[in-house]
């Protein structure tokens, strides 16, 4: 049952939390519903649940308007590009993975238009695995700077995909790059980059994650189980 996972992951989240003295208020949880029905999700949502993150635009888009009303902040997790970023501005709550100034530059655009500021996570590629996206550690803060004109986007933090290693341990270094790199990049002091928050860890290493400082936890096959499509 999802209101069961959905119990079991908090309680992970409040273990990892007591073994580095923070409060679990401060970790949010976004359930990933790639590929899993509109009724998942709401089942998830009865759950207490109230982020959910999508890799897929038009996907999101679908469930937004088949859950309209719902208590639901929704995230965009997926690879990020100019094309897509026309129609998440304004419609989504978080954009976890900028990775590029032509992507930003669009949502600014059509942010303006909106008349909104839409919040963004910059997408770190921490393992340096070509398969992953995100901006190489050494240009992250550099990129973050590049966004100073930007007034209608507001860089809210960081986000990063740790390895897939059987130890969670393995994620741990990557956590910890990006915390000091969100370090670096908040004593610019840029005035729409606040950098509250680091996105990272997954079903196999979210306690390491927190651990290492993650504000959101992405969670998605602890939650819904495996997908039975491809992805």
């Amino acid at each position: 049952m999802i209101s069961g996972a959905v119990a079991d992951i908090r309680a992970g989240i409040a273990r990892a939390c007591r073994r580095c003295s923070r409060d679990p208020a401060e970790v949010t949880l976004v359930a990933v519903a790639k590929t899993f029905a509109a009724e998942r999700v709401r089942e998830a949502v009865d759950a207490g649940v109230g982020d959910i993150g999508e890799n897929y635009v038009q996907e999101l888009l679908a469930k937004c308007d088949a859950l309209r009303g719902l208590p639901v902040r929704w995230h965009f997790i997926g690879h990020l590009q100019s094309n897509k970023a026309k129609a998440l501005a304004g419609r989504v709550h978080l954009i976890h993975a900028l990775e590029s100034m032509s992507a930003a530059k669009e949502l600014q655009r059509r942010a303006a238009r909106a008349g909104t500021v839409q919040a963004v996570l910059v997408e770190v590629n921490t393992t340096g695995e070509n398969s992953k996206f995100g901006v190489p550690p050494r240009e992250t803060v550099r990129f973050v700077r590049d966004l100073a004109p930007l007034d209608h986007l507001r860089v809210d933090g960081l986000m990063t995909i740790g390895p897939f290693l059987p130890d969670p341990e393995g994620s741990r270094p990557m956590f910890r790059l990006l915390r000091e790199l969100r370090r670096e990049a908040a004593a610019l002091g840029q005035a729409n980059a606040p950098l509250a928050h680091l996105s990272m860890g997954m079903t196999g290493d979210y306690e390491v994650a927190i651990e290492e400082g993650a504000t959101i936890v992405r969670i998605g096959t602890a939650i819904f189980g495996r997908r039975s499509k491809p992805v």
